[in-house]
């Protein structure tokens, strides 16, 4: 050790590695790392592409980093100082940590999508070893980095950015990679007075009132406008479709002129129409399955197999709302014809699954979304979409 900086002979890096050993991820139980939220899914942000939080503040302490309490007494004159060194109870795997966030994060990466990182509360006792920064600087290959849009970094320190200008040159150049320092994030503004929604408003409404304002019918009609867009040849075979993302603008124009009642133009481009057909779903007041069947969907892997198409059935032909099943069967069959030419476009269920999970099925607004209930979430919405024609036969 020179100064404050530690040196690692080979046998440090090799044992290290080993311990890194991928795969085992696929094994591995990850509910003790993922009940700390290190790391969640938020949301989306204005483009349609995932959000994923990494909190420092929530990384627990280290085993035998604690701090020194002084503590003088005085007696007769005499002063005694006592010192006490307090460690935590247990340890924390930062080689597993590692496995869990590569393992999660593969449920993203083929997919556009930002990363928030929030720094404070990063101290040296819950600091991982420079060792674990180099090691998952090296295991978040190309693979992770292709589809990052946006990277924030939430109250940087000094030595963040010395670590940035370090891996800067590593990484690769992209104009469309948006690296943003936040030193400050504002309160949030006071809200105005929410008014009642125009009839015309479809983007963050409910299906009954969408319905009740377009003649009762339970097809949204910017549902239809989507679909009927994208159900062509032309369309149908764009690699990546609902894979990319659009401009945001452009989405955000075509929102407002929806909810206005205003003809929309998607400009020629499937990208815009499977983005606003995403984000309608995002945005719908409650999801399309709903807060309801939250727990139960992501129980769905625990099942047996054999009683996996009985609880798929009684899911949605039963407990599903009748307009919510109208629209799900809707998007379903469509996205059946998507996968028709997974060739062209690369477009698997699994791959829809991993896009329209999230969008389909969304966490009760008291409990936040976390990267543990993805992996269940799309390996229902895979069963749905692989065995459509078993499940709506009404």
């Amino acid at each position: 050790m020179i100064g404050r900086y530690v040196f690692y002979d080979a046998h440090d890096i090799s044992d290290y590695l080993e311990a890194l050993d991928t795969e085992l991820a696929d094994e591995e139980d990850y509910s003790d790392i993922g009940s700390l939220g290190i790391v969640e899914v938020v949301g989306d942000d204005s483009a349609g592409r995932k959000v994923i939080v990494v909190s420092a503040c929530k990384l627990p302490p280290v085993v035998g980093r604690g701090g020194s309490d002084a503590a003088t007494n005085a007696n007769a004159g005499a002063a005694t100082t006592t010192t006490t060194t307090t460690t935590t109870p247990a340890s924390f795997n930062h080689a597993k940590l590692l496995r869990y966030l590569t393992h999660t994060l593969d449920t993203f990466v083929e997919q556009d999508y930002s990363l928030v990182y929030f720094h404070h509360g990063l101290t040296s006792k819950n600091k991982p070893p420079v060792t674990w920064l180099w090691h998952a600087f090296r295991a978040f290959d190309r693979k992770y980095k292709k589809n990052l849009k946006a990277l924030y970094l939430v109250h940087p320190t000094s030595f963040i950015r010395i670590l940035w200008g370090i891996f800067k040159p590593a990484i690769r150049h992209d104009e469309q990679l948006m690296l943003k320092h936040k030193k400050n994030i504002s309160a949030n503004p006071p809200q105005s007075s929410i008014a009642a929604p125009a009839p015309t408003t479809q983007f963050g409404a409910s299906l009954q009132f969408i319905k009740e304002n377009n003649r009762g019918d339970p097809i949204p009609p910017i549902v239809r406008q989507c679909v009927e867009f994208l159900d062509t040849p032309d369309a149908l075979e764009t690699e990546g479709i609902f894979r990319r993302s659009a401009n945001v603008a452009v989405i955000k124009e075509l929102q407002s002129k929806c909810n206005q009642g205003l003809p929309i133009d998607f400009q020629n481009d499937p990208h815009i129409a499977a983005v606003l057909l995403k984000t309608f779903l995002r945005e719908l007041e409650e999801p399309l399955m709903t807060y309801e069947l939250y727990d139960e969907i992501t129980q769905f892997q625990t099942l047996p197999k054999d009683e996996r198409p009985k609880r798929v059935k009684i899911l949605i032909l039963e407990k599903l709302p009748e307009d919510n099943y109208h629209l799900l069967k809707y998007i379903v069959q469509f996205l059946s014809r998507v996968m028709d030419r997974c060739d062209l476009n690369k477009m698997t269920s699994s791959n829809l699954a991993v896009v329209f999970g999230p969008n389909l099925v969304r966490s009760p607004p008291s409990r936040g979304m976390s990267l543990s209930a993805i992996g269940p979430i799309n390996q229902f919405i895979d069963y749905v979409f692989t065995d459509q024609d078993k499940i709506f036969i009404i």
